[in-house]
Formats: structure tokens, C-alpha cells, sequence
């Protein structure tokens, strides 16, 4: 290389036009071409020039939209900077263009503009002192390295002022702003020393917060290891509220919050009594498993409130990544810890209400599995020393009181459900969710509807008719929602009854007066839209009878059909538990002609065909017990017959054992052609051999039988024992059958009873 000498810049140079930003000297930038004048430059300069003054451009900024193509050259600045092109990269899609990478040189002046077309050329005088870089460039393919070369240089050689005044300011604010962090750093160090932390915690955390002080702040590692010392130092370790242990003021408050539940009200009274007498007693861990809308959730909220606990509620619905649960490691920049440690960081206690709601609903995939990850969390000989991955150190969670929910047992990890406290949620009785109607819902609903009693009355009637004609389900969520709809109807009506008020002036009295009279000499109007035919405001309390419900909610969804779909042989009732409660499911039976073949239909599961076969082969093998024959005669009910079983509601699938005794009933009466009693619904395993096995359930399945209006429930007799929990008035209303054998079965459900036949002529033997 030659040496270092002061040059020029050429006096004459090709002027590009950008919108951009001012490009400053030994500062590179990326500009696009796409204008025709910045195009004709690149192609004729850039591309076609071989020496390194052909790669030198003016760049005038802060100039009107270069795409604009106007014809006259717009007005320039003054000012402008000699650059380097150093790279040029073009593009024909979606129009052609290129994208220029140049470098700073020196500031010019623009003396004459020489040329405007096909590109702009002006007379320049260069303004800053340019040290002279070495030039014995004569082959195109050097180009580029020594572009390279110069960039590198000017940057280190051009030294003018303003860059100085830059460098110094920027230097002043990093000074500056060292000096905060590090004051951040020493508080931190103070609370870590005056935290009240284990002493396995405190010496991770003494030992991070030394590596920080020795870490550049441009690392990576330096601001998650910031992070993780924050958590460390925000973490309850020894931080907790004191429990409320009024037992009586709990049984108040439970019993304002919550109509029903006794069982669940049961437990936590007894927690907090164990925990008046014993003060060092662990949380337990509690799984609330019923139907939807029966109030789980509500009730944790309400035992956090009983105890006078901070309450924090973990959604697990569809979780599958264990990180959820055990947080991240801290080998990457992103890491977090779980949402266990990050709820205690949110409530600021070690002793808070946990709700894990939906622990049914966890799902598993490449990132492991969740539920495994809770085996720690939910273990109360474990989760003393819980270990977080990204704390990766332990924490005490002994003190937490864990609730979960969920819809269903079957979904959850035996493992895990070993390690929960199962309290059956089921569903409500028509007569509770009245009370609940009226205590909680419809007071609810008023208050967010801007209503008050005195604008309109919902009579228990009313109620009952919403659910049982409106509503079908275990809960009161539908039922909450359509008392939503009746008070957004009766708001429609306040709010035109109050503007029609105002517009009624005193003249109108007279006129008003005559309205009401005829009012009240015909009968009450059959629905509130009555009121809207006459140009007064709506009588005030509006009542919500049938006809209003009719008019606001439409026609009744569901009827009591039960004994219409009863009226023919070969027709029976079961009961089935499903996740969203207990359910009625009728089972139809017909046969033709055929070969001996059986034909299921109605979304059934592999155990509902089985059950089914199961039924048709005790059938059969006692057909002559009970004197059954197909349509020729014959014992054997599936000579040249076919038989055809449908589970009515296709769409629903239908799994379980428990529809056993009901296939059976609905096969005997096709073939005795004697109809089922219309009342009588049914529940039972059965075995080949005739004997009927307990199932579970029997709660839901009964209050959903008292849904449907039936009189009478056959069970087997080892569920006896369940119809404790049934409520005295479902009780009074029902009729229970206990059976242990089919036998006992069919004589309860059919009229007169189904009893064997003896064959005419033959005497039993005395001997």
C-alpha cells in the first residue's frame, strides 16, 4: 500500500435522490432504487463503470418521493455527502429495483447543477478533509475488497468534530447509565442479604449475584441472571396470611355463598377444625369432580374467602407442555419458571388457594406430560421441597391449599388421582336450582342489567317452567343465561317505557287515565310485546308468566315424551352417566326376517356392544324359561330373524356397561310383544349368567330420571348404599327397585311383572 496523502473528491458528481435519512460520514446505510433518475444512475455509473471514481455518488437527502417520477427535478438541498457504493443488488419482482449499500465519505456543497437528465450531475466543493486511501484498483473482481478496505479506514481516519461531540456524549450517557445499574445491582445484593430465603436458596443466589458483577451487560446471560435474582428475591418464602378459624362465621359464609353442596361444606369445616386444634397441618389436596355449572370453581373462590386466603386460579385446559408446570431451564435467553411459582409470585404468600381447574382436560405431547409433572405438585409427602426448573432450587408448597376440578375421573392419570381427595359435585334437583334461581342468579342478573324488583317479578312457576322446558342439564348455566335473556328483554321495555314517559306531557292525563281503565277491565296482557301496543310505558312490576317466557325465550325445547315413546313393544328407558351429568337414553328394538344377524346403531363404544350381545345371549339361552319365540315360533330368537337395536340421539356417543338390564328389557318386551311400563327407568351391569352388577353414577342418574318426570328407578341392589346421597324430596317423588338378578328386573318392569310360564299338563314332582 502507498502512503497516506490528503485528496479530492471528484468535482463533478452523479446525484442520488433519497427520502430515506441523512447518511452521515463513516456511517453505512441501505437506500432502494426505484425511481427512473436513481435507476439511469445505477445502470450507467454503477454497473457499467469500471474504476473506483465511478463508485462515488452524491447523496442528497430529505428530497421529495424519488418513486414520484415527477418531470422537473425537485428542489435540492444544498448540503449533501460523498458515498462509496459498496454493494448493489437488483430485483426485476414485482417491479425492477435495486438496493444500494453505501458508506459515508465527506460532506459537499452543490455549486451548479450541470445535468438533470437522464440523471442529475452537479459541480461540488468537498467540505471535509478526506485522507487519500490507495487507488491501484484497475481490475473490476478488486473492486469490492477494496471498498472493504476503505470502509475500514475512513471509519478510523475521519476524525471531524460533531463525530468527536457524538463520541463524547454517548460515552458520558454509558457512564451514566453503569452507574444506575450498578446502583440496581447493589440493592439487589442488599435485599438478597436481608431476604428471609433458605439457606440452600441464598447461597445460589450469593453466588449468581457475584458472577453478575464480573458479566459484561451486553451478554445475553447478564439480564436473564438479573431475572432469576428479581424472582428469587419477590419469592414468599416465608411469607403467609393467617388463617380465619371461626367455624361458625365459615358456615355462615359457605351457606350465603353456596345453596346445597353439604358435602363439600362438610370438608372444608372439618379442615378448618383439624386446623384450630393442630396448627402445622399440611394443605390438602382436593379434587371437585361433577357436571358443569355446579360450581367448582365458585366454591374454591369461597373457601379462599372462608379462610381468609389469597386465592389464584391455574386454567390446565389443554396444557401439554410440562414447562407449564415445572418451568423452563435456564439455559436459554426466554426462560421462565412454572405457573406454580410464578401464582406464588402473583399473590405474595407461601400459604394461598390454589385451582387447578380442568386437571381432566391435560393434554400430553412432545414436550412431555403435564399431568406427570403435577405428580410432585399434588403429593403431600412431596411437595415440601418442590423443585422448579428454573429456580433449581426448592420450595415449600406444603402450606398451599390445592383444589382442582374436573368433569370426569376417566381422563385422569390413575397416578395422579391416587394422589387427590375425590368430593363428588353432582348435579342439582329442579327444587334446588330454584332456590339457587332466586337467591344468587336472578339477583345477579338485575344488578348487571341496571334493574331492581320493582320493575319486574319472575314467580318460582316461572322458573320451574325455564327448567324444565328450557333447561336440561345438571347445572345452571343454562339457566343463568336464559334469566340473562328474560331481564335484556324487560331492560328493552324500561328503557321505551321511560323515553314514552317523558314525552308525555300533562294535556295527555286525561287520555292516559281512559287507557289504563280499559287496561284493567280486560285480563293481565299475555306477554310483556302486549305492553308494547299501547303509547303508554310498560305497568311496573312486568310479570314473567308461560306467555312471556314464550315470547322472549320461543317455544318450549324439551317436552315429557316419555310416555309417547313408550307406546309400542320393544321400547325401554335407561339411565347414563356422561360428564355433563346424568342423562335418560331410551333403547328401541325391531326384527325381521334375516339370518341370525344383530345390528347396533347409535355411536355406541366397544363395552355398549357388548353388553348388547351379552343381553341377547341370556335371552336366548332362557327363552324358553320365559316362553319367548321369534316371528316363526321358534325358542331360538334368532332363527331366520334378524335383530335390530338403536340408541336414539346418534350423535352423542353412548359407552358403559351400565345399559345392560335395559337392553335386556327392551329384547323381552320385543319378544313377549308387552309393553314397559312408561314410568320405570333402569341401571345395572349384567353378567351371562343372569346376576346384575353395581355401577356408578347413581346420583346423577336418578335426579336426571326426577328431570324427565319418571315414577320409578330400578337399581341393582349393591347401589343401594348410593341412595343416601340422594335429597329427601328426590326420594319421596321415586320409587326405587333394587335387583340382583334379571329375573327381578323384568318383574318390576313390566305391568303384572314378567313371570315364567309353565307348560300346560306337567306336575312338579313332591318327592
Amino acid at each position: 500500500m502507498s502512503s497516506v496523502s490528503p485528496i479530492q473528491i471528484p468535482s463533478r458528481l452523479p446525484l442520488l435522490l433519497t427520502h430515506e435519512g441523512v447518511l452521515l460520514p463513516g456511517s453505512t446505510m441501505r437506500t432502494s432504487v426505484d425511481s427512473a433518475r436513481n435507476l439511469q444512475l445505477v445502470r450507467n455509473r454503477l454497473l457499467k463503470g469500471t474504476s473506483l471514481q465511478s463508485t462515488i455518488l452524491g447523496v442528497i437527502p430529505n428530497t421529495p418521493d424519488p418513486a414520484s417520477d415527477a418531470q422537473d427535478l425537485p428542489p435540492l438541498h444544498r448540503i449533501g455527502t460523498a458515498a462509496l457504493a459498496v454493494q448493489v443488488v437488483g430485483s426485476n419482482w414485482p417491479k425492477p429495483h435495486y438496493t444500494l449499500l453505501i458508506t459515508g465519505l465527506c460532506r459537499f456543497q452543490i455549486v451548479q447543477v450541470l445535468k438533470e437528465k437522464p440523471y442529475p450531475i452537479a459541480e461540488v466543493e468537498q467540505l471535509d478533509r478526506l485522507e487519500e486511501f490507495p487507488s491501484t484498483c484497475k481490475m473490476r473482481e478488486e473492486l469490492g475488497e477494496l471498498s472493504e478496505q476503505f470502509y475500514k479506514y475512513a471509519v478510523q481516519v475521519i476524525a471531524i468534530r460533531p463525530i468527536r461531540r457524538i463520541t463524547h456524549i454517548s460515552g458520558t450517557l454509558e457512564d451514566e447509565d453503569e452507574d444506575e445499574d450498578n446502583d440496581d445491582i447493589v440493592m439487589l445484593e442488599k435485599k438478597i442479604q436481608t431476604s428471609s430465603m433458605p439457606e440452600q436458596a441464598h447461597k445460589v443466589c450469593v453466588k449468581e449475584i457475584k458472577r453478575l458483577k464480573k458479566m459484561p451487560q451486553s451478554m445475553p446471560e447478564y439480564a436473564l441472571t438479573r431475572n432469576y435474582l428479581e424472582l428469587m428475591v419477590e419469592l414468599p418464602w416465608n411469607k403467609s396470611t393467617t388463617d380465619r378459624l371461626d367455624i361458625r362465621a365459615a358456615r355462615i359464609l359457605l351457606d350465603n355463598d353456596h345453596y346445597a353442596m353439604e358435602k363439600l361444606k362438610k370438608r372444608v369445616l372439618e379442615y378448618l377444625a383439624v386446623r384450630q386444634l393442630k396448627n402445622n397441618l399440611k394443605g390438602p389436596i382436593l379434587c371437585f369432580v361433577g357436571p358443569p355449572g355446579v360450581g367448582k370453581t365458585s366454591v374454591g373462590r369461597s373457601v379462599a374467602k372462608t379462610l381468609g386466603r389469597e386465592f389464584h386460579r391455574i386454567a390446565l385446559g389443554g396444557v401439554c407442555d410440562q414447562s407449564d408446570i415445572r418451568g423452563h431451564r435456564r439455559t436459554y435467553v426466554g426462560s421462565m419458571p412454572g405457573r406454580i411459582i410464578n401464582g406464588l409470585k402473583t399473590v405474595g404468600v407461601n400459604n394461598p388457594v390454589f385451582l387447578l381447574d380442568e386437571v381432566d382436560k391435560l393434554g400430553k405431547s412432545l414436550q412431555g406430560d403435564p399431568a406427570a409433572a403435577l405428580l410432585e405438585v399434588l403429593d403431600p409427602e412431596q411437595n415440601h421441597n418442590f423443585t422448579d426448573h428454573y429456580l433449581n432450587v426448592a420450595f415449600d408448597l406444603s402450606q398451599v391449599l390445592f383444589i382442582a376440578t374436573a368433569n370426569t375421573t376417566a381422563t385422569i392419570p390413575a397416578a395422579l388421582l391416587d394422589r387427590m381427595e375425590i368430593i363428588q359435585v353432582p348435579g342439582y334437583t329442579q327444587e334446588e336450582k330454584i332456590e339457587i334461581a332466586h337467591r344468587h342468579l336472578i339477583p345477579k342478573q338485575l344488578e348487571q342489567h341496571g334493574l331492581t324488583p320493582q320493575q319486574i317479578q319472575i314467580p318460582q312457576v316461572t322458573t320451574l317452567d325455564i327448567i324444565t322446558r328450557y333447561t336440561r342439564e345438571a347445572g345452571v348455566r343454562s339457566l343463568d343465561r336464559k334469566l340473562g335473556a328474560i331481564c335484556r328483554a324487560v331492560a328493552v321495555k324500561v328503557a321505551e317505557g321511560q323515553h314514552k314517559e317523558a314525552k308525555l306531557d300533562r294535556s295527555d292525563v286525561t287520555e292516559r287515565e281512559g287507557c289504563r281503565e280499559h287496561i284493567l277491565e280486560d285480563e293481565k296482557p299475555e306477554s310483556i310485546s302486549d305492553t308494547t301496543d299501547l303509547a303508554l310505558p310498560p305497568e311496573m312490576p312486568i310479570l314473567i308468566d308461560f306467555h312471556a317466557l314464550k315470547d322472549i325465550l320461543g317455544p318450549p325445547m324439551y317436552e315429557m315424551e316419555v310416555s309417547q315413546r313408550l307406546s309400542q313393544p320393544g321400547v325401554a328407558i335407561g339411565l347414563a352417566w356422561t360428564p355433563l351429568g346424568g342423562e335418560i337414553m331410551f333403547v328401541e328394538a325391531s326384527r325381521m326376517d334375516g339370518e341370525g344377524q344383530l345390528t347396533l346403531t347409535g355411536q355406541l363404544g366397544d363395552v355398549m356392544k357388548e353388553s348388547a350381545h351379552l343381553a341377547i345371549s341370556w335371552l336366548r339361552s332362557n327363552a324358553k324359561k320365559y316362553q319367548l319365540t321369534n316371528a316363526f315360533g321358534s325358542f331360538d330368537l334368532l332363527d331366520n330373524t334378524d335383530i335390530h337395536l338403536h340408541f336414539p340421539a346418534g350423535a352423542v356417543t353412548k359407552d358403559g356397561p351400565s345399559a345392560g338390564v335395559t337392553i335386556v328389557t327392551c329384547l323381552a318386551s320385543l319378544f313377549s310383544g308387552r309393553l314397559v311400563r312408561s314410568d320405570v327407568a333402569m341401571t345395572g351391569e349384567i353378567t351371562l349368567r343372569g346376576l346384575v352388577l353395581p355401577v356408578g353414577g347413581i346420583k346423577d342418574k336418578v335426579l336426571a330420571a326426577h328431570r324427565a318426570g319418571l315414577k320409578q328407578v330400578i337399581i341393582p341392589r349393591r347401589n343401594e348404599k348410593d341412595l343416601e346421597g340422594i335429597p329427601g324430596n328426590v326420594r319421596q317423588d321415586l320409587s326405587f327397585v333394587t335387583a340382583s338378578c334379571l329375573d327381578e328386573v323384568l318383574n318390576a318392569a313390566f305391568d303384572g311383572g314378567f313371570t315364567v310360564k309353565t307348560r300346560p299338563g306337567l306336575l312338579n314332582s313332591k318327592l
